[in-house]
Parts: structure tokens; sequence; C-alpha cells
């Protein structure tokens, strides 16, 4: 365990670290929460890109831009500090771009972001309380998980992944660029996934948003909509009838549930 002071100018912390860790194990990491990172004070830009799976980075302050950036199996968890004197979720907690490009691990972040959240992720869990326009643009995995209001044109060329958004006003489906995804209430599996996320997000945060769905899951559970691409649906189901039918030839049929699924012309 690290405990330090950061400021603004010490940027991608933790990503030399990462490629330590890489090169000597690899791909597969190292077991989880093998390192751990406290930090207090300001991020600068790339707060753990590219970190891997066994880092554990939290930062209680605040954080810039493209925080987790490639972020290839670690935890990186922003915070507010316990004396700051303002509603944590009303307030922006980290920039712009955060979980850009990131493949596996996952970001929790107890107050807002900028605009672009988890733009191209493609397999990590990211959860937020409030973001910025072009929330989960080109994402094609993962899940992203949002317990508060979202910018304009959520989920463009989203074709994979799965986001689960919080909308207690009601206003969501107005924020959502529909091209390539559809709209749908979370259930069974879904619900037992989503709770399981905001429960580690509370753990991880004391994010008082998750304390407060929890308390009341049952109603609070209803609030959520659940963005989820077309074609990815369709696959998907596509290999879960597959599975049923006892085929070995999964990739073939879902191949060709992606093919049926592509434009024409």
């Amino acid at each position: 365990v690290l405990i330090q002071s950061i400021r603004t100018v010490n940027r991608s912390i933790g990503t030399r670290l990462g490629s330590a860790v890489t090169r000597k194990h690899g791909e597969r990491g190292l077991p989880d929460g093998s390192i751990s990172l406290q930090l207090t004070g300001s991020a600068g830009n790339s707060l753990g890109a590219f970190v891997p799976k066994g880092i554990n980075i939290v930062v209680t302050g605040d954080a810039n831009d493209y925080v987790g950036k490639g972020l290839s199996g670690g935890t990186v968890v922003v915070r507010p500090s316990a004396e700051l004197a303002c509603t944590a979720e009303d307030n922006v907690i980290a920039g712009n771009v955060i979980g850009y490009g990131a493949t596996s691990g996952s970001l929790h972040l107890r107050g807002r972001v900028g605009e672009r959240f988890c733009v191209r992720n493609s397999g990590a869990t990211a959860v937020v309380e409030g973001i910025g326009d072009h929330g989960c643009e080109y994402m094609t995995g993962g899940v992203a998980v949002i317990l508060g209001p979202t910018g304009r044109n959520f989920a463009a060329g989203m074709s994979g992944g799965v986001a689960y958004v919080f909308d207690e006003q009601g206003s969501f489906r107005d924020a959502v660029n529909a091209e390539m995804v559809e709209l749908e209430r979370p259930s069974g599996g879904d619900l037992d996934e989503l709770r399981s996320i905001v429960e580690r997000h509370r753990d991880l945060t004391g994010s008082d948003v998750a304390v407060r769905i929890l308390a009341d899951w049952d109603n609070a559970s209803g609030l959520f909509t659940k963005v989820m691409p077309r074609d990815y649906k369709r696959v998907l189901d596509a290999a879960a009838q597959a599975r049923q039918d006892g085929t070995d030839e999964i990739e073939a049929i879902m191949a060709s549930a992606l093919q049926k699924g592509a434009p024409r012309g």
C-alpha cells in the first residue's frame, strides 16, 4: 500500500507501475488488490491509464480528463474528501472522456463527470453519478451505470455493452440517440447484476446516492432504464438459443445474427 498526496502535474498515475506489472506477469496481471495506491489531492490527466488487474487506485479529491483510459483490469476510484462541504452527486469529480477505450476492470466515481463518458469502452464496468453529452459513444462492451442525469446524444454509435441509467426525473429518453439502441426495463438477472454494482459503488466510495437507492431498492430499481444495442441483443439472443439447442456452432450462429442486422446497400 502506497499512501501519498498528488497534484495536477502528476499525470498518468499508475501507468508506469502497470507497465512493470504487465511486463512481468503478462495479460493475467496480479490477484485483485495486490497493489493499492491511496492518494489525496487532485490527479492530473489520465489517472490509472492502462492499469492492469491487481492494481487498485483510490483518489480522495478529484481528477482531470481521461481517468481510466485504456483500463485493463485494474480498479480506479475517485471520491471527494469527507471535509468537502457540498453534495457530492451535484458536483463534478472528474473531467471529460472517462474510461476511454477501457477493456476490463472497474471505475467508480462519486460525483459527476464531463462529456464522452465511456467512449469506446469495450469491457470495463464504470459507475458515475451524472454525466455530460455523448455518454457511451461508440461503446462496444462492458457495463456503464449512471446514477444521475445525462447530457444529450447518449449512446450514439453504441454497438455493444449495456448501460443502466437511473432516470429519477423521467427525462432520459429525450437525451438518447436511438439509432442503434433500444430502451428497456431491467429485470431478473439484470437487476441482480445492477444491484451488485451499486453495492460495490457504495462500499468503495461511500456514495449517498447508492445508499438511498439500495435502501429503497424495490421502488428505486423501477426507475432504471437499460440501454441495449439492437445488434448486440440479437447476437446474445442467438447465442443463448444455440446453447439451449446444444449446438457446437455458436460462433457461426452469432456471425449470422450480426449479418442479418447489418445495413444493406
